[in-house]
């Protein structure tokens, strides 16, 4: 492949064999080497092509920003999480993760230490991605051996969070933000604590990752099953009452009107996970 540009002795950027722009790295892969040469395949290590562009630019800029060592290590962490989620994640989470990793192993070396204030909501409504950042931090340890907290491993576990629903981080913590409110109005109105480990709290939290993102682009359920409120509202009410106070919420919150359709579903998924 013909090397368009060099961004350090390591990274180049390609052609490949469809005229796509492909990143290619290998220690020592562009030393005396430029614009118009040959890359040399036998020190290609890796290559990596992303779909779009403004992302390819933010990737070419994070890898003259930070160590070779550390992309490496973040694409290794990668690799293994999509084993583990068994999804299909992001482009994006090839410029966020190693970004994220390198910045937080430079925090340690000095000395400074992030607490996470979501981790236990992390650990709860997205128990795989949280696995995932514990594996994360194992790797860490393993590779470099700096032994991070766990609330770095609930950090990382939200970049993959975020890969998997292909927002963008902001949008993903006022996610993590609604499903924490909505479980305290469940402990408040229903006075129960929902099992966290049972299948029903777990579609549950899914049906609420789906609200946050009826939410953020303003698509209700709307009204048409509401003929059905009424029967339901007689046999759970303490459900509908908190159903009712999670719409209310959205509503002076976030400014969107959930519907009534909505607040049939909200109310039988409470009903299941409190037991009523």
């Amino acid at each position: 492949m013909r090397i368009q540009k060099v961004l350090n002795n390591n990274v180049v950027i390609a052609l490949d064999e469809t005229g796509a722009e492909t990143v290619l790295m290998g220690r020592g892969l562009a030393f005396g080497r430029r614009a118009g040469d040959d890359a040399p395949e036998a020190r290609i290590e890796k290559r990596f092509t992303l779909h779009t562009g403004q992302l390819s630019d933010r990737f070419q800029q994070l890898l003259t920003s930070i160590p070779l060592s550390h992309f490496l290590l973040a694409e290794r962490i990668i690799d293994r999480a999509k084993h583990m989620l068994g999804v299909t994640l992001s482009d994006s989470i090839y410029v966020t993760l190693p970004d994220h990793i390198s910045a937080a192993l430079e925090r340690q070396r000095q000395g400074i230490v992030l607490e996470n204030p979501l981790l236990w909501d992390i650990r709860q409504f997205y128990p795989e991605e949280y696995q995932a950042g514990c594996m994360a931090v194992d790797t860490i340890r393993e590779q470099t051996g700096v032994s991070f907290p766990e609330d770095e491993a609930g950090f990382i576990a939200m970049h993959f969070v975020n890969a998997v629903v292909g927002g963008e981080l902001p949008a993903v913590y006022d996610m993590t933000c609604l499903l924490r409110q909505v479980c305290a109005l469940v402990r408040t109105h229903c006075g129960a604590e929902p099992d966290t480990g049972s299948i029903d709290f777990y579609r549950f939290v899914a049906h609420l990752k789906f609200l946050a993102r009826r939410i953020a682009a303003g698509e209700s359920y709307g009204n048409r099953d509401a003929d059905l409120l009424p029967a339901v509202q007689r046999k759970y009410p303490a459900s509908f009452a908190c159903a009712q106070a999670v719409c209310d919420t959205i509503r002076r919150d976030k400014g969107f009107d959930a519907g009534k359709n909505e607040l049939l579903c909200l109310t039988l998924h409470i009903a299941r996970i409190t037991g009523e």
